[in-house]
């Protein structure tokens, strides 16, 4: 499978990279973006799967996290894919943020329109690593996987459907449980249809209570003031207490601000929020949790 590259600029010592190619699974043009460590020019290097959130293309995560300089130090190929088909002339793939372009939930749709294209699950899963392992200087063996928000949603079940796959996951602000909240709800019935049986198999929440074994070490960041854990979407809770139950290791952080200056000036402290800010202050802390686990 040919990749054109889009773009290719030197950054701590490494190049951050943009291809496009013709996928198979999707039917249609994709990028991801490939950051490539000082250390693949002379050997293979382990691989670090981002999954992005709503709206996010590749573009999001490799101008914004701010996590080449840890990669370079720990040799770690970071891979950050968008996050839906695009272009693909469906009726009704542009109109919702939320739904459709932009948005494809790390799902294998079933229903029309939207199953031709819309199967970013065995994308990331089989395609894109396999891709990725044949142009590029990648140790197969060692492979983990993080994200964000619907991303974060995206790389717990990766992680908990396919057991040994990958050497470790962690998420920021992932949505946990979809079956419970608006935008799972929307994203998973127009996907999968009516069926909540089939959204199970989607669901973090759900897939951890049978997942048959603890090895897996998730971490999760939280912002403590992010408008939509407030709002009911990402629900947390209902993730951790599963994992409890299962004794599966979780390391969960709920991130708020210890602002000085805010005190004194608003009279109050914020936390963090969802946001690429929120990412960026607590990126290398999870590229040092992937490390520890690719690099042993």
């Amino acid at each position: 499978m040919s990749l054109k590259q889009v773009s290719s600029n030197k950054c701590f010592d490494g190049f951050q990279k943009v291809f496009e190619h013709d996928s198979a699974e999707l039917k249609c043009k994709m990028k991801f973006g490939i950051y490539l460590p000082p250390k693949a020019e002379t050997g293979k290097c382990p691989v670090l799967y981002w999954l992005s959130g709503l709206t996010c293309t590749e573009q999001n995560f490799i101008t914004k996290a701010g996590f080449h300089q840890a990669a370079a130090e720990h040799g770690l190929i970071v891979v950050a894919p968008d996050t839906s088909p695009r272009g693909c002339n469906i009726e009704g793939e542009d109109e919702s943020w939320d739904f459709g372009t932009g948005a494809g939930f790390y799902v294998d749709a079933t229903e029309d329109p939207w199953k031709t294209n819309y199967r970013m699950y065995s994308y990331i899963k089989d395609e894109l690593p396999k891709l990725i392992n044949a142009n590029f200087p990648t140790d197969p063996e060692r492979m983990s996987i993080f994200g964000h928000s619907m991303g974060g949603h995206g790389a717990l079940i990766l992680a908990l459907k396919n057991p040994g796959k990958y050497k470790s996951v962690s998420a920021f602000a992932p949505i946990c449980n979809p079956i419970q909240c608006q935008w799972g709800k929307k994203a998973l019935g127009g996907y999968l249809g009516s069926d909540v049986s089939k959204w199970e198999a989607y669901d973090a929440t759900q897939l951890v209570k049978s997942y048959p074994d603890s090895h897996l070490d998730i971490l999760i960041d939280q912002g403590k003031d992010d408008q939509f854990l407030s709002a009911g979407q990402l629900l947390p809770d209902n993730f951790i207490a599963a994992c409890t139950e299962r004794k599966i290791p979780v390391v969960f952080r709920l991130q708020q601000a210890s602002c000085f200056y805010d005190l004194l000036l608003l009279g109050c402290c914020f936390g963090y929020d969802h946001s690429y800010f929120f990412i960026a202050t607590f990126i290398n802390d999870h590229i040092k949790h992937h490390a520890k686990y690719l690099n042993a």
